[in-house]
Protein backbone atom coordinates (compact mmCIF):
# COMPACT_ATOMS: atom_id res chain seq x y z
CA UNK A 1 0.00 0.00 0.00
CA UNK A 2 1.30 3.11 -1.09
CA UNK A 3 1.31 6.20 1.13
CA UNK A 4 -0.06 9.43 0.52
CA UNK A 5 0.89 12.89 0.44
CA UNK A 6 -0.66 15.32 2.40
CA UNK A 7 -2.08 18.20 -0.54
CA UNK A 8 -2.03 20.87 2.35
CA UNK A 9 1.68 20.13 3.90
CA UNK A 10 3.01 17.47 2.36
CA UNK A 11 3.20 15.58 5.18
CA UNK A 12 3.62 11.41 4.36
CA UNK A 13 0.27 10.13 5.08
CA UNK A 14 -0.88 6.09 5.12
CA UNK A 15 -4.10 4.42 3.57
CA UNK A 16 -5.92 4.31 7.46
CA UNK A 17 -5.26 7.88 8.31
CA UNK A 18 -8.27 10.22 8.85
CA UNK A 19 -6.19 13.34 10.19
CA UNK A 20 -2.84 15.07 8.92
CA UNK A 21 -0.64 14.90 12.42
CA UNK A 22 1.23 17.71 11.02
CA UNK A 23 -0.99 20.31 9.63
CA UNK A 24 -4.88 18.91 11.43
CA UNK A 25 -6.33 18.61 8.00
CA UNK A 26 -8.94 15.87 7.93
CA UNK A 27 -8.76 13.51 5.28
CA UNK A 28 -10.76 10.93 2.88
CA UNK A 29 -9.82 7.97 0.89
CA UNK A 30 -11.63 8.66 -2.92
CA UNK A 31 -12.13 4.79 -3.88
CA UNK A 32 -13.30 6.18 -7.69
CA UNK A 33 -9.66 8.08 -7.39
CA UNK A 34 -7.90 5.80 -5.36
CA UNK A 35 -6.41 8.70 -3.34
CA UNK A 36 -6.23 10.14 0.34
CA UNK A 37 -6.98 13.45 -0.15
CA UNK A 38 -7.14 16.51 2.43
CA UNK A 39 -10.61 17.77 2.92
CA UNK A 40 -12.54 20.71 4.32
CA UNK A 41 -15.52 21.48 5.35
CA UNK A 42 -17.60 24.13 3.39
CA UNK A 43 -21.72 24.70 2.61
CA UNK A 44 -23.01 21.48 1.48
CA UNK A 45 -20.45 19.19 2.47
CA UNK A 46 -17.06 18.68 2.67
CA UNK A 47 -14.62 19.82 -0.56
CA UNK A 48 -10.84 19.10 -1.57
CA UNK A 49 -8.19 21.16 -0.29
CA UNK A 50 -6.23 20.90 -3.51
CA UNK A 51 -9.02 23.01 -5.22
CA UNK A 52 -10.23 19.73 -7.21
CA UNK A 53 -14.24 20.16 -8.15
CA UNK A 54 -16.00 18.11 -6.57
CA UNK A 55 -18.42 17.97 -2.92
CA UNK A 56 -18.53 14.64 -0.36
CA UNK A 57 -19.69 13.95 2.69
CA UNK A 58 -18.50 10.86 5.27
CA UNK A 59 -19.26 7.19 5.62
CA UNK A 60 -21.91 6.60 8.19
CA UNK A 61 -19.66 4.01 9.36
CA UNK A 62 -16.59 6.46 10.08
CA UNK A 63 -16.56 5.89 13.70
CA UNK A 64 -18.14 2.02 14.10
CA UNK A 65 -15.79 0.91 11.26
CA UNK A 66 -13.06 3.79 11.55
CA UNK A 67 -14.07 4.07 7.87
CA UNK A 68 -12.11 7.05 6.43
CA UNK A 69 -13.67 6.48 3.00
CA UNK A 70 -15.83 9.13 1.41
CA UNK A 71 -19.12 9.36 -0.56
CA UNK A 72 -19.82 11.99 -3.30
CA UNK A 73 -22.97 14.37 -2.14
CA UNK A 74 -25.49 13.69 -4.60
CA UNK A 75 -25.42 9.51 -3.92
CA UNK A 76 -28.09 8.32 -1.54
CA UNK A 77 -26.30 5.62 -0.18
CA UNK A 78 -25.36 5.98 3.46
CA UNK A 79 -22.27 3.80 3.15
CA UNK A 80 -19.57 3.68 1.29
CA UNK A 81 -18.59 1.46 -1.78
CA UNK A 82 -16.66 -0.67 0.86
CA UNK A 83 -19.08 -0.58 3.54
CA UNK A 84 -22.05 -1.37 1.27
CA UNK A 85 -20.74 -4.49 0.37
CA UNK A 86 -21.17 -5.66 4.14
CA UNK A 87 -24.58 -7.47 4.38
CA UNK A 88 -24.49 -8.42 7.97
CA UNK A 89 -22.37 -7.33 10.93
CA UNK A 90 -22.35 -7.32 14.35
CA UNK A 91 -24.93 -5.45 16.19
CA UNK A 92 -24.09 -1.92 17.88
CA UNK A 93 -25.58 -3.62 21.14
CA UNK A 94 -22.28 -6.43 20.74
CA UNK A 95 -19.52 -4.35 22.18
CA UNK A 96 -17.27 -7.45 22.52
CA UNK A 97 -17.54 -7.72 18.50
CA UNK A 98 -17.39 -3.99 17.01
CA UNK A 99 -13.79 -3.88 17.64
CA UNK A 100 -13.03 -7.00 15.56
CA UNK A 101 -15.48 -6.23 13.18
CA UNK A 102 -14.11 -2.60 12.68
CA UNK A 103 -10.11 -4.52 11.94
CA UNK A 104 -11.91 -6.22 9.58
CA UNK A 105 -13.40 -3.72 7.96
CA UNK A 106 -10.03 -2.01 7.77
CA UNK A 107 -8.40 -5.24 6.07
CA UNK A 108 -11.62 -5.51 3.22
CA UNK A 109 -11.03 -1.61 2.57
CA UNK A 110 -7.46 -2.66 1.67
CA UNK A 111 -8.24 -5.53 -0.83
CA UNK A 112 -10.81 -3.31 -2.51
CA UNK A 113 -8.39 -0.70 -3.18
CA UNK A 114 -5.91 -3.18 -4.58
CA UNK A 115 -8.98 -4.95 -6.81
CA UNK A 116 -9.17 -1.77 -8.08
CA UNK A 117 -5.21 -0.82 -8.79
CA UNK A 118 -5.47 -4.75 -10.69
CA UNK A 119 -8.53 -3.54 -12.88
CA UNK A 120 -10.68 -6.04 -10.78
CA UNK A 121 -13.73 -4.51 -9.54
CA UNK A 122 -16.20 -6.07 -7.12
CA UNK A 123 -19.37 -3.97 -6.12
CA UNK A 124 -23.21 -4.81 -5.81
CA UNK A 125 -23.36 -5.13 -9.88
CA UNK A 126 -21.03 -8.72 -9.21
CA UNK A 127 -22.91 -10.00 -6.74
CA UNK A 128 -20.24 -9.47 -4.23
CA UNK A 129 -21.07 -9.13 -0.37
CA UNK A 130 -19.55 -9.94 2.88
CA UNK A 131 -20.79 -11.23 6.33
CA UNK A 132 -19.03 -10.21 9.26
CA UNK A 133 -19.65 -12.75 11.99
CA UNK A 134 -19.09 -13.39 15.44
CA UNK A 135 -18.68 -16.84 16.37
CA UNK A 136 -19.40 -16.18 20.10
CA UNK A 137 -22.26 -18.39 21.06
CA UNK A 138 -22.73 -20.10 17.76
CA UNK A 139 -20.56 -21.31 14.57
CA UNK A 140 -19.34 -19.05 11.95
CA UNK A 141 -17.14 -21.02 9.07
CA UNK A 142 -15.00 -18.65 6.84
CA UNK A 143 -15.85 -19.46 3.99
CA UNK A 144 -17.19 -18.42 0.07
CA UNK A 145 -20.37 -19.11 -1.67
CA UNK A 146 -22.03 -18.02 -4.94
CA UNK A 147 -19.91 -14.33 -4.11
CA UNK A 148 -21.32 -13.98 -0.39
CA UNK A 149 -17.67 -13.84 1.71
CA UNK A 150 -18.26 -15.03 5.30
CA UNK A 151 -15.41 -14.09 8.15
CA UNK A 152 -15.13 -15.57 11.56
CA UNK A 153 -14.51 -12.29 13.40
CA UNK A 154 -12.27 -14.02 16.04
CA UNK A 155 -9.77 -14.12 13.45
CA UNK A 156 -9.68 -10.24 14.39
CA UNK A 157 -8.43 -11.66 17.72
CA UNK A 158 -4.23 -12.10 17.70
CA UNK A 159 -4.29 -15.17 20.43
CA UNK A 160 -7.32 -16.85 18.88
CA UNK A 161 -6.06 -16.61 15.29
CA UNK A 162 -1.97 -17.59 16.58
CA UNK A 163 -3.79 -20.49 18.23
CA UNK A 164 -5.04 -21.64 15.03
CA UNK A 165 -2.18 -20.91 13.25
CA UNK A 166 -0.16 -23.37 15.40
CA UNK A 167 -2.69 -25.77 15.24
CA UNK A 168 -2.57 -26.33 11.37
CA UNK A 169 0.58 -25.93 10.95
CA UNK A 170 0.28 -22.58 8.78
CA UNK A 171 3.32 -20.27 8.17
CA UNK A 172 1.11 -17.12 8.66
CA UNK A 173 -2.23 -16.24 8.99
CA UNK A 174 -4.35 -13.34 8.79
CA UNK A 175 -7.59 -11.28 8.38
CA UNK A 176 -6.37 -9.99 5.18
CA UNK A 177 -4.84 -13.27 3.62
CA UNK A 178 -8.18 -14.65 4.29
CA UNK A 179 -10.31 -12.44 2.46
CA UNK A 180 -7.84 -12.56 -0.14
CA UNK A 181 -8.06 -16.03 -0.23
CA UNK A 182 -11.96 -16.31 0.02
CA UNK A 183 -12.32 -13.38 -3.03
CA UNK A 184 -9.93 -15.50 -5.14
CA UNK A 185 -12.62 -18.43 -4.94
CA UNK A 186 -14.80 -15.61 -6.25
CA UNK A 187 -12.77 -14.50 -9.00
CA UNK A 188 -12.25 -18.12 -10.38
CA UNK A 189 -15.54 -17.63 -11.71
CA UNK A 190 -14.98 -14.72 -13.61
CA UNK A 191 -11.11 -15.58 -14.29
CA UNK A 192 -11.24 -18.93 -15.05
CA UNK A 193 -14.30 -20.68 -15.28
CA UNK A 194 -16.30 -18.17 -17.98
CA UNK A 195 -13.10 -17.82 -20.10
CA UNK A 196 -11.30 -20.09 -22.09
CA UNK A 197 -8.72 -20.79 -19.40
CA UNK A 198 -10.13 -23.35 -18.06
CA UNK A 199 -8.43 -26.06 -19.61
CA UNK A 200 -5.15 -24.63 -19.00
CA UNK A 201 -6.47 -24.36 -15.49
CA UNK A 202 -7.09 -28.06 -15.37
CA UNK A 203 -3.42 -28.81 -17.12
CA UNK A 204 -1.88 -27.03 -14.07
CA UNK A 205 -4.03 -26.92 -10.89
CA UNK A 206 -6.09 -30.26 -11.49
CA UNK A 207 -9.90 -30.99 -12.43
CA UNK A 208 -11.95 -28.78 -10.23
CA UNK A 209 -14.97 -31.24 -10.97
CA UNK A 210 -13.18 -33.68 -8.62
CA UNK A 211 -15.72 -34.22 -5.55
CA UNK A 212 -14.95 -31.28 -3.06
CA UNK A 213 -16.68 -32.74 0.11
CA UNK A 214 -14.25 -36.00 0.09
CA UNK A 215 -11.27 -33.76 -0.77
CA UNK A 216 -11.85 -32.18 2.16
CA UNK A 217 -12.38 -35.04 4.44
CA UNK A 218 -8.98 -36.33 2.95
CA UNK A 219 -7.06 -33.17 3.48
CA UNK A 220 -8.38 -33.33 7.87
CA UNK A 221 -6.91 -36.61 8.45
CA UNK A 222 -4.10 -38.48 9.12
CA UNK A 223 -3.03 -38.40 5.64
CA UNK A 224 -0.09 -35.97 4.61
CA UNK A 225 0.98 -34.74 1.21
CA UNK A 226 4.37 -35.75 1.07
CA UNK A 227 6.47 -32.84 -0.01
CA UNK A 228 3.61 -30.61 -1.23
CA UNK A 229 6.26 -27.39 -1.23
CA UNK A 230 7.45 -28.49 -4.85
CA UNK A 231 4.32 -28.04 -6.15
CA UNK A 232 1.97 -25.96 -3.85
CA UNK A 233 1.98 -22.79 -2.36
CA UNK A 234 0.66 -23.92 0.89
CA UNK A 235 -0.29 -27.01 2.41
CA UNK A 236 -4.00 -26.13 2.32
CA UNK A 237 -3.58 -25.47 -1.24
CA UNK A 238 -3.15 -29.56 -1.95
CA UNK A 239 -6.64 -30.05 -0.93
CA UNK A 240 -8.35 -28.98 -3.84
CA UNK A 241 -7.69 -27.40 -7.77
CA UNK A 242 -10.35 -24.82 -6.17
CA UNK A 243 -7.95 -23.99 -3.40
CA UNK A 244 -5.11 -24.38 -5.02
CA UNK A 245 -6.16 -21.69 -6.87
CA UNK A 246 -7.50 -19.65 -4.47
CA UNK A 247 -4.46 -20.15 -2.35
CA UNK A 248 -2.30 -18.80 -5.13
CA UNK A 249 -4.43 -16.18 -6.10
CA UNK A 250 -4.04 -14.36 -2.63
CA UNK A 251 -0.34 -15.31 -2.58
CA UNK A 252 -0.38 -13.05 -5.50
CA UNK A 253 -2.41 -10.12 -4.15
CA UNK A 254 0.31 -10.41 -1.26
CA UNK A 255 3.38 -10.30 -3.89
CA UNK A 256 1.71 -7.33 -5.84
CA UNK A 257 0.78 -5.42 -2.85
CA UNK A 258 4.48 -6.05 -1.29
CA UNK A 259 6.04 -4.54 -4.11
CA UNK A 260 4.34 -1.97 -4.30
CA UNK A 261 4.52 -0.73 -1.13
CA UNK A 262 8.45 -1.15 -1.33
CA UNK A 263 8.11 0.85 -4.80
CA UNK A 264 6.38 3.68 -3.71
CA UNK A 265 9.06 4.18 -0.04
CA UNK A 266 11.86 3.80 -2.45
CA UNK A 267 12.88 0.37 -1.06
CA UNK A 268 14.64 -1.18 -3.56
CA UNK A 269 17.23 -4.30 -3.35
CA UNK A 270 20.10 -4.69 -5.81
CA UNK A 271 22.46 -7.54 -6.22
CA UNK A 272 19.82 -10.21 -4.02
CA UNK A 273 16.92 -9.78 -6.59
CA UNK A 274 19.41 -10.57 -9.53
CA UNK A 275 20.99 -13.90 -7.52
CA UNK A 276 17.47 -15.15 -5.89
CA UNK A 277 15.55 -16.48 -9.10
CA UNK A 278 15.62 -19.88 -10.23
CA UNK A 279 16.77 -20.79 -13.47
CA UNK A 280 14.02 -23.61 -14.46
CA UNK A 281 11.61 -20.33 -14.56
CA UNK A 282 13.92 -17.14 -15.36
CA UNK A 283 14.88 -17.87 -18.92
CA UNK A 284 11.36 -19.41 -19.76
CA UNK A 285 9.90 -16.63 -22.13
CA UNK A 286 6.39 -18.21 -21.78
CA UNK A 287 6.51 -16.72 -17.91
CA UNK A 288 5.76 -13.53 -17.87
CA UNK A 289 5.84 -13.10 -14.24
CA UNK A 290 9.64 -13.72 -14.18
CA UNK A 291 10.58 -10.12 -13.17
CA UNK A 292 7.76 -9.94 -10.70
CA UNK A 293 9.10 -12.82 -8.55
CA UNK A 294 12.54 -12.10 -9.49
CA UNK A 295 12.58 -8.55 -7.51
CA UNK A 296 10.01 -10.25 -4.94
CA UNK A 297 12.89 -12.94 -3.97
CA UNK A 298 15.25 -10.40 -3.77
CA UNK A 299 13.45 -8.00 -1.90
CA UNK A 300 12.21 -10.83 0.86
CA UNK A 301 15.68 -12.48 1.37
CA UNK A 302 16.38 -8.98 2.37
CA UNK A 303 13.43 -8.54 4.92
CA UNK A 304 13.86 -11.63 5.81
CA UNK A 305 17.54 -10.95 7.10
CA UNK A 306 16.50 -8.16 8.83
CA UNK A 307 14.45 -9.61 10.62
CA UNK A 308 17.12 -12.39 11.78
CA UNK A 309 19.30 -9.40 12.42
CA UNK A 310 17.20 -8.29 15.43
CA UNK A 311 16.19 -12.03 16.37
CA UNK A 312 13.25 -12.62 14.94
CA UNK A 313 11.75 -15.20 12.56
CA UNK A 314 11.34 -15.23 8.80
CA UNK A 315 9.11 -12.39 7.40
CA UNK A 316 8.36 -14.51 4.31
CA UNK A 317 8.75 -17.86 4.99
CA UNK A 318 7.49 -18.89 1.95
CA UNK A 319 9.33 -21.23 -0.93
CA UNK A 320 8.49 -20.33 -4.56
CA UNK A 321 9.42 -23.63 -6.08
CA UNK A 322 9.18 -23.24 -10.37
CA UNK A 323 5.73 -25.21 -10.25
CA UNK A 324 4.69 -22.82 -8.29
CA UNK A 325 5.85 -19.72 -10.19
CA UNK A 326 3.96 -21.39 -13.48
CA UNK A 327 0.98 -21.25 -10.75
CA UNK A 328 1.46 -17.71 -10.20
CA UNK A 329 1.79 -16.64 -13.93
CA UNK A 330 -1.40 -17.92 -14.60
CA UNK A 331 -2.86 -16.17 -12.11
CA UNK A 332 -0.68 -12.95 -13.29
CA UNK A 333 -2.46 -13.85 -16.94
CA UNK A 334 -5.55 -14.74 -15.72
CA UNK A 335 -5.98 -11.27 -14.25
CA UNK A 336 -4.01 -9.14 -16.98
CA UNK A 337 -6.57 -10.75 -19.59
CA UNK A 338 -10.00 -10.13 -17.52
CA UNK A 339 -9.86 -6.82 -16.01
CA UNK A 340 -12.70 -4.97 -15.68
CA UNK A 341 -11.65 -1.41 -15.63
Amino acid sequence: MQPFPCSVCQQLLFFDNSTCLRCGSRLGYLPDDRQLVAVRAVEGGLERSDGTPGLYRPCENRLVARCNWLIPVDDPAPLCASCRLTTIRPNDTDIDSLGAFADAEAAKRRLIHQLMELGLRIDEEHGVSFELLSSRGRNVITGHDSGVITLDLSESDDAHREFVRQQLGEPYRTVLGHLRHEIGHYFWGRLVLETDHLDAFRSLFGDERAPYDAALEQHYSSIAVVDWSSNFVSQYATMHPWEDWAETFAHYLHIHAGLATAASIGLTVGEPARSAGHAAWSTRDDIKIGPMVQSWLGLTIALNEMERSIGQSDLYPFVLSPVVVEKLDFVHRAIASGVTS
